[in-house]
């Protein structure tokens, strides 16, 4: 006979699916991720993904396969190719939810790549006034969610603006003027509730060791009023020192969750795919310590794990050049 308890679960099942909101076993599990946003821009370049015997197979069923529960996927406003625009994010996301893998939308409100070093406003945005740019960030927030969402997508976490520790949408939104960020970083909330309202709101800093500019950082963006519901980090560690690098990333989650009661994501970590094994040790350690966190860890998700080495410069994914994954990704 089913248990009260089994039958409450399947109940809120199946109104969360009908609401478009996550499960309650969705929520309560440690999300084991991978950003794969690269992943058909590689396969239309003649890139093909193996099984350890050598099989080729879809990238999304061999994360699956390797333990990988979660996606994260990037967006730009108006990008050259087209590679993360919101045809391209939905087409993704149709993959990983036909694996029922659980999204994480990226923002990085630009036409690009958005980061510490470069926070460009996207073309179409580029004159706008600071009014506009507000609802600028709302339209193409509530824009791009709501079509994933009449397209039969679930998104458990977005992230508004990417490795923000400078700002957004610069000059306007940098952080030399924390009043504007929050308004910018709220109108992206906003948007984010009204059409996913149990989705968490991720703010994402990088160099989740560094615990001093999480607190200038959050401190700021908190005294002028932002909203968020989880914070973010990422984290490279330099193999030859990764175990202090993920004592400070530790001290910081446990600093981050007491200082601001909001749980933590490592929304980001990698490390080269010849020094696999370090990795996984890495990975391995880095789990146990977000765990401690208990239900404030929410997981881990590794940087685009199924690059080729060298794919546009990039070298810290979990793949050899035979396509096949390394022992990386082992702690999954």
């Amino acid at each position: 006979m089913v248990s009260r308890m089994t039958a409450l679960k399947r109940w809120c099942a199946r109104l969360a699916l009908l609401a478009g909101l996550p499960s309650l076993a969705h929520a309560a599990t440690f999300a084991q991720g991978a950003d794969v946003s690269w992943v058909d821009q590689q396969e239309s370049a003649g890139y093909k993904f193996y099984s350890s015997a050598g099989v080729a197979t879809d990238p999304f069923v061999l994360l699956k396969n390797i333990g990988v529960n979660a996606i994260r996927l990037r967006v730009w406003v108006n990008p050259s190719g087209g590679w993360n625009n919101g045809a391209d994010v939905l087409y993704k996301a149709k993959r990983a939810a036909a694996q029922g893998q659980r999204i994480m939308i990226d923002f990085h409100y630009s036409d690009s790549w958005a980061d510490p070093g470069q926070q460009t406003k996207p073309a179409a945005w580029s004159s706008h006034s600071y009014s506009q740019l507000q609802t600028d960030v709302y339209q193409h927030t509530y824009d791009t969610l709501n079509y994933l969402k009449t397209n039969g997508i679930t998104v458990e976490w977005v992230q508004v603006g990417n490795e923000i520790n400078s700002g957004m949408l610069w000059p306007e939104g940098s952080t030399s003027n924390f009043s504007n960020l929050a308004g910018l970083i709220n109108s992206g909330y906003n948007a984010v509730k009204a059409v996913y309202p149990s989705a968490l709101v991720v703010l994402h800093l990088a160099n989740g060791y560094d615990n001093a500019v999480f607190r200038w950082f959050f401190d700021g963006v908190k005294t002028a009023g932002a909203k968020w519901d989880v914070i973010g980090m990422s984290h490279y560690p330099p193999a030859a020192s990764w175990s202090t690098y993920n004592t400070n990333i530790s001290t910081n989650m446990a600093d981050m969750v007491s200082r601001y009661g909001k749980p933590v994501v490592v929304a980001e970590v990698g490390m080269d795919w010849q020094q696999s094994a370090t990795a996984k040790s890495m990975l391995a350690d880095l789990i146990t310590r977000i765990k401690a966190r208990g239900s404030n860890g929410l997981g881990v998700f590794y940087w685009e794990p199924q690059a080729y080495p060298g794919w546009q410069g990039y070298t810290m994914g979990a793949l050899d050049s035979s396509g096949k994954f390394t022992q990386a990704l082992d702690p999954y």
